[in-house]
């Protein structure tokens, strides 16, 4: 048992020695996303140095080789003296990066409205830098550029804007002018007088705020349903005024003419003279007297009148 115990032991000393003289070996090839490369980055089990900083990065989006000396003078000076050079007399080193566009400034913006409750549902800005910025390279983040500040005027439409860039030390300046648009509801083809709008009939396009501010513009639960005053054109806005009841009877349409008085229902059949929407008064040809009389439509065919039973017979 005692000769077991020192063969175990003896072996765990070995086992250990062996993991505890294991050397880091040297990467040919690295990506890194901070300002330093570290013994981590740069070898393989880099074990309780792996922390300490070798050098600075390349800048982000770019690429770059560290010979063999330079890595020794770097390790040297950290006390990592032996480590295995895996047969490479250099590194490329590549530093990760991240992407400032137009793009993204501008969702920055367009954010930042919507938080202030400027853009509501329907809205889009659409941003006129005055000065455009070109493609920034910045360092990787999950947030390459923050908007610090932004002024906007909403009077004339201008704005400065101010950004903080990861990595970068100086902030980023712009300015421009932001046109809001609003979604407007506009015919999807020319449509005759009379046609009774329905949801295929009517697209939604963005409009200019100031112009849907000036002319108006209609909700498609206003719009749907009713039926359009005049012949009107592919594209056209659709404002309020443009529709209106759809007529329950058109000119000239045959009817029947009713008159109620208790359980005592007279009938007469008659023609319009105008049209009318439900429950709209309406002038008809009563056909057996032939005279003009005023009624009421309630439905399609059929219109309501109060005069007396001899009038309505043209007795």
């Amino acid at each position: 048992m005692k000769s077991l115990r020192t063969i175990s032991l003896t072996l765990a000393m070995l086992l250990s020695s062996g993991i505890a003289s294991a050397a880091p070996v040297l990467r040919a090839e690295i990506t890194v996303s901070a300002p330093v490369v570290t013994v981590g980055d740069m070898f393989d089990d880099a074990g309780v140095l792996a922390e300490q900083p070798l050098f600075r990065s390349p800048l982000p989006g770019t690429t770059g080789n560290v010979d063999l000396a330079a890595v020794r003078s770097a390790t040297a000076r950290i006390g990592l003296t032996r480590f295995d050079i895996n047969g490479l007399s250099q590194v490329r080193v590549s530093r990760a990066a991240s992407i400032v566009d137009q793009t993204l400034l501008a969702d920055l913006i367009t954010q930042d409205l919507r938080h202030r409750g400027i853009l509501g549902d329907g809205m889009t800005a659409d941003m006129l830098f005055a000065n455009p910025p070109e493609t920034i390279t910045v360092a990787a983040s999950e947030t390459p550029a923050k908007l610090e500040n932004l002024r906007y005027l909403p009077g004339n439409g201008t704005f400065s804007a101010r950004f903080s860039l990861a990595g970068q030390p100086q902030p980023l300046d712009l300015n421009g002018s932001i046109e809001i648009s609003i979604e407007a509801p506009h015919l999807a083809a020319g449509l005759p007088a009379g046609t009774v709008l329905r949801p295929d009939h009517i697209v939604m396009r963005p409009l200019p705020i100031q112009q849907a501010d000036a002319q108006g513009i209609a909700s498609l639960d206003q719009l749907v349903g009713m039926a359009l005053n005049r012949q009107s054109r592919d594209g056209m806005l659709l404002r309020v005024s443009d529709v209106s009841t759809p007529l329950s009877i058109s000119k000239n349409d045959l009817v029947t003419i009713y008159y109620r008085k208790g359980l005592m229902t007279l009938t007469v059949k008659g023609q319009a003279i105008t049209g009318a929407a439900e429950g709209a008064p309406l002038q008809v040809l009563n056909l057996v007297s032939k005279r003009v009389i005023s009624a009421t439509a309630i439905a399609p065919g059929a219109v309501e009148v109060s005069t007396s039973p001899v009038t309505l017979a043209g007795l």
